[in-house]
């Protein structure tokens, strides 16, 4: 796959995205849309990579949202606006139904549509030193995609203090604030992200993605019927995959299930 905006890599079944405009610091053009839904065409149809990271490499920046010239047409034509942020939710829509775990490693200045992006994934990781945030308001628009992701992550009382104020997370803090996992010196931050990556991908991916279903259905459901559907969802799992079984015989036999010697 060549593309023009990001570096795509597969890497012991991890694919890595890495954002590849540093000079206009990772802002989202349409080449990147176009780029992205690409990758991620590819993954919903791959049985191959088991995550997948994103990140802004050795840049300054992760990503600062919209592109400066697609804004300048966006803001004239409100049509074409509207066009381009449904594009933007459906990626981060994407990303979070995925079968497969996704990691955002912020190891730089994040705001805006970039902000959004990490929303959909299932995990942030950043650098000690990245600014994060949301900061639309700052700017007198308010978020197109993140506000009720943000405040499923963080809770409503913080989210509306990260919107309102626009303020800047840096590393330690995000994780102090639920943003993030873990911070990391940016030098480390790849490699913990993807280390960070294996410790997920030595599972098998169908139990991956049967929890990661779990996860997404119940998010809205009430808890009684979100554990009727757990119930579920792990019978239908067993009924369906050979891991469970292969598992628990591995364990009595005292040996490795086949996944972890293959």
């Amino acid at each position: 796959m060549n593309f023009t905006s990001l570096i795509y890599e597969e890497l012991d079944r991890i694919a890595i995205v890495t954002f590849d405009t540093p000079k206009r610091l990772n802002a989202i053009s349409e080449a990147r849309l176009d780029e992205l839904e690409a990758v991620l065409t590819r993954l919903e149809s791959s049985s191959e990579m088991s995550a997948l990271i994103l990140t802004g490499g050795e840049g300054k920046a992760f990503c600062v949202g919209l592109d400066l010239e697609l804004l300048d047409r966006a803001f004239n034509d409100l049509n074409y606006f509207e066009q381009v942020v449904r594009r933007v939710d459906g990626i981060i829509t994407r990303l979070e139904a995925l079968p497969i775990p996704t990691i955002a490693a912020i190891n730089g200045i994040t705001r805006a549509g970039g902000f959004e992006f990490s929303m959909g994934c299932d995990f942030v990781l950043i650098a000690d030193d990245a600014q994060y945030g949301d900061a639309h308001t700052d700017s007198g628009v308010l978020p197109a995609a993140a506000t009720l992701r943000l405040a499923r992550r963080v809770g409503p009382q913080r989210a509306k203090e990260m919107i309102w104020t626009s303020r800047w997370y840096v590393g330690a803090e995000a994780v102090a604030a639920g943003l993030a996992l873990k911070s990391v010196p940016r030098a480390q931050l790849r490699a913990e992200a993807i280390a960070f990556a294996k410790t997920i991908t030595d599972k098998p991916a169908a139990v991956i993605a049967a929890s990661k279903r779990v996860f997404q259905k119940g998010a809205d459901m009430p808890l009684p019927d979100g554990i009727e559907m757990e119930l579920q969802n792990f019978m239908h799992y067993l009924r369906t995959e050979r891991y469970g079984r292969e598992g628990y015989t591995a364990y009595r036999e005292k040996r490795l299930p086949f996944w972890k010697t293959a």
